[in-house]
């Protein structure tokens, strides 16, 4: 399995909508919890542990990259 960084999402919209509702009222431990939990239930989704590593290098790569507006952030905001 290779990682599609290209969007594809149906409702990307709706599903940024939820993720900021998911921490809504949370505190910051709280949210870095729900985040977590919310990451290995998707990596366990995924199960290929070469994308998943593949998947790391890239969200580390594009963390320390500074972005200079949203959509710069990571490929898939558009």
């Amino acid at each position: 399995m290779t990682l599609n960084t290209q969007p594809n999402l149906a409702r990307p919209d709706d599903f940024y909508e939820a993720l900021i509702d998911m921490h809504r009222d949370l505190d910051d431990a709280q949210s870095q919890s729900a985040n977590a939990q919310l990451i290995l239930l998707l990596a366990n989704h995924i199960g290929d542990h070469a994308t998943l590593l593949e998947a790391m290098r890239f969200a580390r790569d594009g963390a320390a990259q500074p972005a200079t507006r949203a959509a710069d952030a990571h490929p898939l905001a558009a």
